[in-house]
């Protein structure tokens, strides 16, 4: 699936203008990286591609298709995990995620709804109730409803917030997992540079309905101090690497994670 958002703005009733002509191209399959400060129309954004808004400018295509004419199709084909997700507690894991399925209208969901809580590894918890479930096995059962119907786009905004490294990693592991095996696309909203830059393989920053930048980790990355003038930070490898560099060290500044960070170092002192 191939989503192209062309020249598109958006402004609310209220006044307010959320994006300003945004031009992106979506393609399949891929782990995009959604960053940007508050307010930067990240929201809106997420809004448009779930087509629950219109843009009052500009169009969106889903596979060459204006958007208004394939709503159903890219509704079907997509899964979303908002931020602020309610669980129901007294419900079960599998009782949960059946009304999911009889909102988006699935028919015979028992199949599917055992595929994905296989998918994410709470087949053990299939019959417990949401309430006794730890912040990770929530976060996985929300994944779990948003893989209902095989999707090809999933969208999760901030789906390790609020949980300890541990936990964080566990989701993101999950998350990198399903991505390479159904060859979805994912587009992972954080604030954690760290997670970012070890797990996606493009970034878009946005910055007052804009987009501010486009690329690899290590693309994005080097302009931190651009990031930092809008509120954001590269993660704290980069620091240390142009720190390392600045003290005339025979280092790249360009490792974003702590494995890159690790091996360049080493490769400087053989």
């Amino acid at each position: 699936m191939e989503i192209k958002i062309q020249n598109v703005s958006m402004t609310y009733p209220s006044g307010k203008q959320a994006l300003k002509g945004l031009n992106l191209d979506l393609k399949s399959p891929s782990l995009i990286g959604l960053l940007g400060p508050n307010g930067a129309g990240k929201s809106t954004l997420m809004k448009l591609l779930v087509a629950a808004l219109m843009p009052t400018e500009g169009s969106i295509l889903v596979d060459g298709a204006p958007l208004n004419k394939v709503e159903g199709k890219l509704k079907a084909s997509l899964g979303y995990l908002p931020q602020d997700f309610g669980l129901f507690e007294e419900l079960t894991v599998t009782q949960f995620l059946d009304y999911m399925a009889a909102l988006k209208g699935l028919r015979s969901p028992q199949a599917a709804i055992r595929d994905v809580i296989r998918a994410v590894n709470l087949e053990e918890k299939a019959r417990a109730r949401i309430r006794t479930l730890s912040g990770g096995q929530r976060q996985r059962v929300g994944i779990a409803q948003a893989l209902l119907g095989d999707p090809k786009v999933i969208i999760l905004d901030e789906p390790t917030a609020g949980l300890d490294p541990k936990g964080r990693d566990e989701i993101l592991d999950q998350v990198e997992r399903l991505h390479k095996e159904t060859e979805m696309t994912v587009i992972l909203v954080s604030h954690s540079m760290e997670d970012v830059a070890r797990y996606v393989e493009r970034i878009i920053v946005m910055n007052r309905g804009e987009k501010m930048l486009d690329g690899t980790p290590k693309e994005v990355f080097r302009h931190y101090k651009e990031l930092e003038q809008v509120g954001l930070a590269a993660p704290q490898v980069t620091y240390v690497m142009h720190d390392l560099k600045d003290r005339g060290f025979s280092v790249s500044p360009d490792a974003t994670t702590i494995a890159e960070a690790a091996d360049e170092i080493m490769r400087s002192i053989q």
